[in-house]
């Protein structure tokens, strides 16, 4: 796990940028830190690939004091249509989804008290920095809402980390629905590389 382009708490706000690995692909972020708590807006912006068409994603996120996603509104463009989606977790951590259709649903998601957007590997650190995997050995297999991009489709999902502790050379091994893989994250547990999909430049 590398301690590359670590940020002093004077160094934030601070904007991460990724670069996709095997697409033309790009995410930016605009990142405000006040102990584990996060405010971020992001956009991610990607030319056609043979699984989706080219389109404009961005994002609005607040978590609470502990690092658990408060609030995340995503917009998506494409060529012919713009959509929006809104999620919420309310006092009794049940989650509220508005569809871009009208439609409003409230689920717990499996106790989840993370969001994780596919194609963004900004959103593996709210669950990395919430629950300290950066700065232990340690491994959780975590429900999360999982939000897939373009089509707004929302639904449950289960994620799994594994962490040797900030000295291991090897990163955090992660398993989710769609990857297999090993990331490294800096010190403030924000992702450098995370292989197949992108890296920090």
């Amino acid at each position: 796990m590398s301690a590359a382009t670590a940020h002093s708490d004077s160094a934030w706000p601070a904007i991460l940028t990724w670069r996709g690995d095997e697409v033309a692909r790009m995410e930016s972020v605009r990142v405000q830190l006040s102990g584990k708590r996060i405010k971020a807006y992001g956009r991610i912006v990607s030319a056609a690939t043979d699984a989706t068409p080219a389109f404009s994603a961005s994002y609005d996120l607040v978590t609470d004091e502990k690092g658990a996603t408060k609030r995340l509104s995503l917009t998506v463009t494409m060529a012919e249509r713009e959509r929006q989606l809104s999620i919420a977790r309310d006092e009794e951590n049940m989650w509220v989804i508005q569809q871009h259709s009208g439609k409003t649903s409230r689920s717990d998601f499996g106790g989840a008290l993370d969001v994780d957007v596919v194609l963004s590997p900004f959103f593996n650190a709210l669950p990395i920095r919430r629950t300290g995997l950066y700065q232990q050995a340690e491994s959780v297999t975590l429900p999360v809402v999982y939000v897939r991009i373009p089509d707004l489709e929302v639904g449950p999902a289960t994620i799994s980390y594994s962490s040797g502790g900030p000295d291991a050379k090897d990163g955090i091994k992660l398993h989710s629905p769609v990857a297999d893989t090993t990331v490294t994250v800096d010190s403030d547990g924000f992702i450098l590389e995370y292989p197949g999909l992108a890296a920090r430049i």
